[in-house]
């Protein structure tokens, strides 16, 4: 039988996996939130795994990502999430 699912672990590690995503992407959260379309109070939520977002909210994810949805509920690579600026690029 399938183990249950708590939805707090879930939203947890969709948070983390976007943190992720977004920092070996090069954005700040700052930068995402805008191309997202909201606040970066609320990406801030979000990758803290306080958010309960809606599915259109996870497709804008995904998108912005450059995955595909159900990629966001994978496990995350790490258990802790970054914390500052990424890393600059060098041109």
């Amino acid at each position: 039988m399938p183990r249950k699912q708590d939805a707090q672990r879930v939203l947890k590690n969709l948070g983390r996996r976007v943190a992720e995503l977004r920092t070996a992407r090069g954005f700040t959260q700052e930068r995402f939130s805008e191309r997202a379309g909201w606040t970066p109070r609320y990406q801030q939520f979000i990758e803290s795994g306080r958010a309960n977002l809606t599915v259109a909210s996870l497709v804008t994810l995904a998108n912005l990502l450059g995955v595909q949805a159900n990629d966001l509920l994978a496990a995350p690579a790490s258990r802790e999430v970054a914390k500052g600026r990424p890393p600059r690029r060098l041109l």
